[in-house]
């Protein structure tokens, strides 16, 4: 391939440019603080050209929001699958959610702007109940996960759906926390040192909460 044809290929499309501008400014602003005339102006396109792509706001906000969730699932989804003990799946399914977060600041405040901005979206948006059926799927994903640990005796009978509830705090609203997670933490989220503290925080948290004798067990650091 010629140099030419190399760029070429490395070159964003406009689609994507307009996914990446859409990204950053409904993460920082929400879905109702952005307009299309800014999202085109800021992918360096007009109105018409943002719309060859996308046929409305929503339909580009739940396009941005079916990116993120295809981030979210490579990074858990072989974690939900795969081999080996309920305990040491749900630790690697910690470790997946929170490298999805980290990857991308602005994920982690999508993520928490997709589960109450959908009422600003017509309901009868196939692709909106679409996102809800992702974000549905990746919660019934990890509930059985713990259930089938409960069930085994690995775990103590806690129950899922809180269980799932503390870890989305622990994780997704921890990364979308800014100046406060920051001045609480005292170090920036997103710095190697913080996620990797981070993952151990959480898998000693949910090994504890987990733990069948009811007494903390120190989880490999």
């Amino acid at each position: 391939m010629d140099s030419a044809a190399s760029l070429e290929s490395a070159t964003p499309s406009s689609r994507d440019k307009i996914l990446d501008v859409a990204e950053e400014r409904f993460a920082r602003r929400g879905y109702a603080g952005v307009g299309v005339r800014e999202l085109a102006e800021a992918a360096g396109l007009s109105k018409s050209s943002l719309f060859h792509h996308f046929r409305s706001k929503d339909v580009l906000y739940l396009a941005v929001l079916d990116r993120i969730f295809d981030r979210i699932e490579r990074h858990i989804g072989p974690a939900l699958s795969g081999a080996g003990s309920s305990l040491e799946r749900v630790e690697r399914a910690i470790d997946g959610l929170i490298d999805a977060m980290a990857e991308h600041p602005t994920t982690p405040r999508l993520v928490l702007r997709s589960l109450f901005e959908d009422d600003d979206l017509p309901e009868d948006e196939p692709a909106n109940e679409m996102i809800s059926k992702r974000l549905d799927a990746l919660i019934e994903g990890f509930s059985e996960l713990l259930t089938r640990g409960i069930e085994s005796g690995e775990f103590r009978p806690v129950e899922p759906r809180h269980a799932i509830q503390t870890l989305i705090g622990a994780t997704v609203f921890h990364f979308a926390s800014g100046e406060f997670g920051e001045a609480l933490i005292g170090t920036p989220l997103f710095a190697a040192d913080a996620v990797a503290e981070r993952k151990r925080e959480v898998k000693s948290l949910i090994h504890s909460g987990l733990n069948r004798s009811g007494s903390a067990q120190e989880t490999p650091r």
